[in-house]
């Protein structure tokens, strides 16, 4: 008998993948399957960084590349953050990851011991909570309310740290509520923070580009006073339809640089030469893709919270940022993992149920508008024929 390490069974996974997988079944037995599931942009990666990797492989860049990112790349994020939120990053603290969940994996991995307490937004992403309870370490949910709009109040989390607390994970905008935290709430969260001065901060930011009605992204790298504990996970994943290219960067605190490369040469060494190429040809090429993308899924947001907001039993909040509703169910009398496969198995909507995101996303399902606003139209009234089906009885 093989004796495995007990942790492997406090590690969670994540739903929508369990979502997609069911669905693609689905339609290879024939049934028209609307995906509203998966959390990835519809949208191909622009040419221009497309044939940037291409090229790179044709000039014989098939090496290792340095464990922490190559520099033309570091300093391509460097100054991408100082033109985007003014702010001085040394690209001697840039880390290049093979996407965002290694920085989130090791930064817990970091602070993440038994006896310690780690805060996390719930509903929040799944990973989160899933690598709290693979160190030991306590998870302690940061309750997100749909009466702000999903955003978290300062005050709630300042009043939940302890002495035990290492680590407080913030994700603005947010997966799967869409919710964006006002600039007066992270200001006063910064300010409550000086009382805490052995907390760290891992802001996940992988959503800053994506945030609508004229808002703009307030990075936690513009307060210099916790930039000695703050970590920064950001990418090209959803900003540059890049999700399959496994390309990610972050930002750590000085002192912690050294040890976050040593973690990436025992993990994955480094990240592949052509992916960075075209990581610096998406940073200093032209942003119009970015634009019309973002512009594409603000006519999509409009129209979905429009349609869902008409569907018996469900009402739903205007999502601020990333490409994600997250409706109140409660009034359909199912509960979220109810509809969740009802919408999937009846109606041929694949979603994600809101208990996959935390114990407060119960009476929530997580909508991706990363869809045509045909197939959103198209969805909307298969749910609709649904909901009143179930009125019935």
């Amino acid at each position: 008998m093989l004796h495995l390490a007990a942790s492997l069974d406090r590690l969670g996974t994540e739903t929508a993948f369990e979502v997609l997988a069911r669905a693609a079944d689905l339609a290879a037995k024939g049934k028209d399957i609307i995906n509203l599931g998966i959390g990835q942009p519809d949208f191909k990666t622009p040419p221009h960084i497309v044939e940037a990797a291409i090229k790179a492989l044709r000039d014989g860049h098939h090496g290792y590349t340095p464990a922490n990112g190559m520099l033309p790349l570091r300093e391509a994020v460097a100054k991408d953050l100082h033109t985007r939120h003014g702010v001085e990053v040394d690209p001697g603290t840039v880390v290049i990851m093979p996407g965002g969940k290694p920085t989130m994996f090791f930064a817990i991995l970091m602070f993440g011991v038994p006896g310690a307490e780690i805060m996390y937004p719930d509903p929040g992403f799944p990973i989160y909570r899933s690598m709290i309870q693979y160190t030991g370490a306590t998870p302690v949910p940061i309750a997100l309310s749909e009466k702000n709009g999903f955003a978290f109040s300062a005050d709630e989390v300042l009043a939940q740290i302890t002495p035990k607390t290492s680590l407080i994970i913030l994700n603005t905008p947010g997966n799967p509520t869409g919710g964006a935290v006002p600039e007066a709430e992270i200001r006063k969260l910064v300010a409550g923070l000086a009382r805490h001065p052995d907390v760290a901060i891992l802001a996940d930011e992988i959503y800053s580009q994506m945030l609508y009605d004229g808002a703009e992204h307030v990075s936690f790298l513009r307060f210099p006073e916790i930039r000695n504990r703050l970590i920064i996970l950001d990418g090209w994943s959803k900003t540059y339809a890049m999700t399959g290219w496994r390309l990610g960067f972050s930002i750590w605190p000085k002192d912690l640089v050294d040890k976050v490369v040593r973690l990436n040469v025992n993990c994955h060494s480094c990240v592949n030469a052509p992916t960075q190429y075209a990581g610096i040809a998406a940073l200093e090429g032209p942003q119009d893709a970015v634009h019309a993308m973002v512009k594409a899924f603000d006519e999509r947001r409009r129209v979905i919270v429009s349609l869902l907001n008409q569907l018996p039993g469900v009402t739903c909040v205007n999502p601020g940022g990333a490409f994600y509703a997250f409706p109140n169910i409660t009034g359909t009398g199912l509960s979220a993992r109810e509809l969740q496969n009802a919408m999937l198995e009846k109606a041929g909507v694949a979603t994600v149920a809101g208990t996959s995101f935390g114990i407060h996303g119960e009476g929530y399902v997580r909508f991706s508008y990363a869809n045509s606003v045909e197939n959103i139209r198209r969805a909307m009234e298969r749910v609709g024929t649904l909901l009143l089906d179930v009125k019935k009885g």
